[in-house]
């Protein structure tokens, strides 16, 4: 019998495809670890016990990480860990390796802050390693994605999105790199396509060459398509592709006008049928379809079939590009993600390319590394040293410094002057990002899906690796920024971890709910600190969540610093009035410091403002200059809460002319 044999690798399991994926993973270390601390499951075998497994779900469930009931308990406790076994953090029978043991640590102490030749976060610098370590089983030898990406990026440079998809994971042996490189060359020349290049890998393949052979001598039927399809879950699977090929027949070797619209019919019938009425039809309307019939076809590989065997190798050919481009289609948010979390990718504009500190720090070593990519790493489980790895990594921080400086036309003798060029070129795409990304009108239609809890629109606009409340904090950075005039350090005053595309990444144990604001004295204001703090607690829930942590916070920052001057921001979507009143009472309050009674402040400044009004600032191009006035005047009021939000904060913004950036 034919077998699948798999043509690519893949980061992680399908199994494992989560939102929120960095703060996934590090719940889901926590859990494991303090699963395995209950006295009942210290020293028990995961494997093939279903009762562990069914325990570990229901503790899931208790810690509120999964809602519901599985049906099947055991699969179910075992595909959300599944991922975590595959990048070395867990061991297979799900206890935490030390590696996963170093990453929890972070988590725990909430300590993300670059430590690292690369300039990336803690955490991302531990997926790195795990990252370098990784390997994939293949057809009896192993493959190392991350290596193979670094390999192709030093060759390219940059690699396009098509590419990524569907080409990198070809990569599985040297002859198979070597035939995808020159395979990219040639597409890029307009020599080839990627659809024949993924078909040259299959039918390199003695499992698809011979299932071919079969398929040419031996008549037609539902058993045959079957057992050629090579299904690598069961072969019934593919019994809707027989009526497919009946219709495809009819029409392209008997002449039957009538069934185009069959061939439809029956592509409707296939999991990734999808893929096949993209490649055969101009539209997707059946209506069309079945009215216009052959004038929908687009021209495809069945034109130009003469003969019997010609049809059958045309079918054979096109039912696995399809079958492994919806494949590699469906690995591709698996390895984009697991990829960013080492934060040393970029995926912008398209394109897949290093940041500039790994792109130097790997160019140096990219022969040497590459020797690694094809073995095993003994050392998957372990929190190592990076030059433990390969002896190549440990690469001369002064060297790569230097070809960075090379690249830019700059002359950076330090780490430090490599630290401000690397600062500037930040800050010039976080303009480009803020151009394409977060233009106005962008960030007005996010704020009305915040108030409105669009959820899937707001992960679809920003990113799928945070949550909503920490896209709402970062979307707040990015308007406060601009209505500061794109003035000051704004990637430092947002307290987020962002991604290599500098996009949020939402973390498990959390942190400063702050975007801290600096401000030098201008003739506008004095030098001051503005805290802002953003919630989407609903108004019952505000006054409950957000009154001890907004006034400790402002409290704390104002005795540490001494600066009167500084003060906090509240901005939520739908105020709850005892919020405003509570906050309007802290200007008379004092504010102690539990640990020292002898150090308080007798009042503070803590100004809500609702996203009605924020959309209101944003598009009326009102600064902070023209802002601050309002703001202060409003403080300074002694009118009653129920009427001073309306009166001194939303009637003055409504009345103030737009003031342009």
């Amino acid at each position: 019998m034919l077998s699948y044999k798999s043509f690519c690798w893949a980061l992680g399991t399908t199994s494992f495809r989560t939102e929120n994926f960095n703060k996934t993973i590090e719940q889901q270390l926590s859990l494991l670890n303090g699963f395995r601390q209950l006295p009942e499951n210290q020293n028990r075998q995961w494997e093939a016990n279903n009762a562990m497994q069914s325990r570990y779900y229901d503790y899931m469930k208790e810690k509120g990480f999964v809602d519901g009931n599985a049906s099947n308990k055991p699969k179910d406790a075992r595909e959300k860990t599944s991922g975590l076994v595959d990048i070395g953090l867990i061991t297979a029978g799900r206890k935490l390796t030390p590696a996963g043991s170093a990453l929890l640590a972070l988590t725990e102490k909430n300590d993300f802050a670059p430590d690292n030749l690369f300039r990336i976060s803690k955490d991302g610098y531990i997926y790195l390693k795990q990252l370098l370590k990784t390997y994939n089983p293949i057809d009896g030898g192993f493959v190392r994605p991350y290596l193979i990406l670094a390999h192709l990026l030093c060759e390219f440079d940059t690699l396009t999105m098509e590419e990524f998809t569907y080409l990198l994971p070809l990569c599985t042996s040297p002859a198979c790199t070597e035939s995808v490189i020159r395979g990219i060359r040639e597409i890029r020349a307009g020599a080839l396509d990627a659809d024949a290049l993924i078909l040259s890998r299959l039918m390199d393949m003695e499992n698809y060459a011979q299932a071919l052979a079969l398929f040419l001598h031996t008549d037609v039927c539902e058993e045959l398509i079957c057992e050629i399809g090579m299904n690598r879950k069961s072969r019934a699977y593919d019994k809707a592709y027989y009526p497919l090929y009946l219709a495809l027949y009819d029409f392209y070797r008997n002449g039957n006008p009538n069934a185009v619209y069959e061939i439809f019919l029956a592509t409707k019938q296939i999991n990734i049928g999808t893929w096949w009425r993209n490649y055969l039809f101009t539209t997707l309307s059946a209506k069309t379809i079945r009215k216009e019939g052959e004038k929908t076809l687009r021209p495809t590989a069945f034109d130009t079939v003469l003969t019997e065997s010609e049809f059958k190798t045309a079918f054979f050919r096109i039912m696995h590009l399809m079958k492994a481009k919806a494949t590699l289609s469906d690995y591709l948010d698996l390895n984009r993600r697991y990829i960013k979390t080492t934060d040393t990718v970029l995926f912008e504009d398209g394109t897949v390319r290093f940041d500039i500190l790994p792109r130097h720090f790997f160019r140096l070593i990219d022969s040497e590394l590459y020797a690694y990519a094809y073995q095993p790493c003994a050392l998957l489980f372990e929190d190592c040293p990076i030059e433990a790895i390969a002896p190549c990594l440990a690469v001369d921080e002064e060297a790569v410094i230097r070809a960075v400086g090379d690249e830019l036309g700059v002359s950076l003798l330090t780490a430090a002057d490599a630290q401000r060029v690397l600062e500037k070129r930040r800050y010039q795409r976080l303009e480009r990002l803020i151009e394409s990304k977060f233009t106005d009108e962008k960030l007005l239609a996010l704020l009305a899906h915040f108030e409105s809890r669009a959820d899937s629109e707001i992960r679809r606009a920003v990113t799928d690796n945070a949550d909503v409340p920490t896209i709402f904090e970062y979307v707040l950075g990015i308007i406060w920024y601009k209505i500061s005039e794109r003035r000051g350090r704004i990637l430092d005053y947002m307290k987020l971890s962002l991604d290599a595309d500098l996009l949020p990444k939402t973390h498990a144990a959390g942190g400063e709910a702050d975007i801290v604001y600096e401000y030098a004295a201008t003739d506008a204001y004095p030098a001051h600190t503005l805290l802002l703090e953003a919630t989407l607690a609903d108004s019952t829930n505000q006054r409950r969540m957000e009154m001890e942590p907004v006034s400790r916070h402002l409290g704390q920052h104002l005795i540490r610093t001494g600066n009167p001057h500084s003060y906090c921001i509240f901005a939520t979507t739908d105020l709850n009035i005892n919020v405003i009143s509570d906050f309007r009472g802290r200007k008379f309050i004092p504010y102690y410091d539990p640990k020292d009674f002898t150090k308080y402040v007798t009042g503070m400044k803590i100004l809500p403002l609702q996203t009605s009004d924020l959309k209101l600032i944003l598009s009326r191009g009102m600064t902070y200059r023209a802002l601050y006035p309002i703001l202060e005047t409003a403080y300074q009021s002694f009118l009653p809460p129920h009427l001073w939000y309306p009166e001194c904060i939303s009637a003055p913004l409504a009345k103030k002319e737009t003031e342009s950036r």
